[in-house]
């Protein structure tokens, strides 16, 4: 199945059970195509369930998110057909501000993890217990987030035997430069504008 049809058959779908029609696009080209389909983040458990029970797209692949910035997040999850062989990604935008989104695990249980993890990293709100899997405790901020302060090399010393610039003679010392993105020592953490 092509990926218009795949689109047009869940435009069909969604329209028949009552819902707003997906927009539907094409995503990459060639063999790699695949349908797309964006819907109200209202709208994201029935578009999922609509996407199993009326197109049988039975296998949940994957789930994550996108920092837009001002726009917001854009959460996409890519779904299958194992007896067809078609995909589609289903996408969803939420505001910057207080993002939270039905969970779909009642339609694909393999979702759990990655609800999880989209939590964990980019703050997108899901309902229910999201205990971490992979930072720490006492760990602040979510770093998947476009506004996160990346501070690798603020706390982990240059790991050669001289700072770049250093041991060239009388030549004056060069002053170390940042990557950028990482603050000044002592300056770096979660930002103001992510509290």
């Amino acid at each position: 199945m092509t990926p218009e049809e795949v689109g047009a058959r869940l435009t069909g779908r969604l329209a028949s059970a009552g819902l707003d029609a997906a927009e539907v696009g094409v995503s990459g080209g060639g063999a790699h195509a695949r349908a797309v389909a964006d819907v109200p983040s209202a709208q994201w458990v029935a578009a999922a369930r609509t996407a199993r029970d009326g197109l049988g797209l039975d296998f949940f692949d994957w789930l994550s998110a996108v920092d837009e910035l001002d726009e917001g997040f854009t959460v996409v999850a890519h779904l299958w057909s194992i007896r067809e062989r078609f995909g589609l990604l289903l996408r969803t935008r939420l505001p910057r501000e207080d993002a939270s989104l039905a969970s779909i695990v009642e339609v694909y249980p393999g979702a759990s993890w990655h609800e999880r993890e989209t939590n964990e990293m980019f703050g997108i709100g899901f309902p229910g217990d999201l205990p971490r899997l992979l930072l720490t405790p006492e760990f602040e901020g979510h770093p998947l987030r476009k506004d996160f302060v990346l501070a690798s090399r603020v706390a982990k010393p240059w790991p050669g035997a001289k700072e770049p610039g250093e041991g060239h003679g009388d030549a004056p010392r060069r002053q170390a430069v940042r990557p950028p993105g990482v603050p000044a020592p002592g300056e770096w953490g979660p930002s103001p504008s992510a509290k």
